[in-house]
């Protein structure tokens, strides 16, 4: 699926240096991913998943492939974005063009790299907020500058809707947050408002702090951000496994914080994973939650979704706990399902089709 998340942030905050770690893990089988045409600010990541080696192990799978989710490193904002400054509308027109904003807030000291706009984490987060809101208002701004005629019910509705967004605007809210009935919401979506875009937090912060984490995140309490040391992300990148868990250490933590940036990025988009693992391999499909079956056949094969018959699905918890499909089949813990079945995440999957 063509899903992006933009990687977003003022000058200097670390954005570069988090892309660049990100493609140590890019894809390389890119041409399983029919949407990842490689560009220099574009990186297609592999979604770090512990079941595919498991259900490769059980199925003595020839190859594992994980799901995957494009980045792009987008240009440094600056104070005045909405107005031109900087690369102004071009940095606007690219947060348009991908569908969850990862914005990078610098909280590190390093006195070799300036610090540009930035002064502190909330301040920073709120020049980025005001210079997407500042953009969106001039976008409502031209739809509740013309009345709708009284007749076209439609127009009137949307008309209202953009007065409603104005309001929010300026009281400096997010759409994203707001309460939408199901109307609204497609309505909404019409304006392709910055603002209007899910997002996530990144605190890119000193290597110091990664052994006292609790104590940083403790003064961004309600923030639901992700910790972590790009400069620390973009060296284990070059390392292997083995050295990455000694460098890991000597730091004073276990794991990295790409991973978990990865995985809050992919749910964060409203994505899940369901499997299908044989003797070829053990891979992992995206679509979105609730996908229903034949949807979801399709994104293996145009022709499974046109031919769908049903479903014939297992549990990954069942599927592990009785050795794959022979034992799983056998002990009826497979089901079959048909056209209504919505995935939920984690199902191991054959597709019946016909012709």
């Amino acid at each position: 699926m063509s899903l992006s998340v933009g990687i977003v942030g003022l000058p200097n905050a670390g954005k570069s240096t988090l892309f660049n770690a990100l493609l140590g893990r890019q894809v390389a089988r890119a041409q399983n991913y029919p949407f990842c045409t490689i560009e220099p600010n574009v990186g297609v990541v592999e979604v770090p998943d512990e079941k595919l080696s498991v259900l490769g192990k059980i199925e003595n799978s020839q190859a594992i492939i994980p799901a995957a989710v494009e980045f792009v490193d987008i240009a440094g904002l600056v104070k005045g974005a909405s107005q031109g400054e900087g690369l102004g509308n071009k940095f606007l027109s690219h947060i348009r063009e991908v569908d969850l904003i990862c914005y990078v807030l610098r909280n590190f000291t390093d006195s070799n790299v300036e610090k540009a706009s930035s002064v502190n984490p909330q301040s920073d987060l709120e020049t980025l907020k005001t210079e997407l809101i500042l953009k969106d208002l001039e976008t409502i701004g031209k739809v509740t500058a013309k009345k709708p005629k009284t007749g076209d019910k439609e127009e009137v509705f949307r008309y209202q809707l953009a007065q409603k967004i104005e309001a929010i605007l300026e009281k400096e809210l997010l759409p994203v947050n707001q309460d939408w009935e199901d109307q609204e919401r497609k309505a909404l979506n019409s304006f392709f408002l910055l603002t209007a875009k899910p997002y996530m937090i990144v605190l890119n912060i000193d290597e110091v702090d990664l052994g006292r984490l609790d104590e940083v995140m403790a003064n961004f309490p309600d923030w639901g951000v992700v910790p972590i040391c790009a400069k620390v992300e973009a060296e284990l990148a070059q390392l292997s496994p083995e050295e990455k868990t000694e460098y890991l250490a000597s730091l004073g933590t276990s794991h990295s914080g790409l991973e978990l940036l990865i995985k809050k990025a992919y749910a964060n988009l409203g994505l899940i994973s369901f499997y299908t693992a044989g003797e070829k391999e053990a891979r992992a499909w995206t679509i979105p939650r609730g996908t229903l079956a034949p949807q979801a056949a399709g994104v293996i094969h145009s022709d499974f979704e046109k031919n769908f018959i049903k479903a014939e699905v297992v549990s990954f918890s069942d599927f592990v706990s009785f050795d794959g499909w022979a034992r799983c089949r056998l002990l009826g813990k497979t089901r079959f399902e048909g056209r209504d079945y919505q995935f939920i995440g984690d199902e191991v999957v054959e597709f019946k089709t016909g012709r």
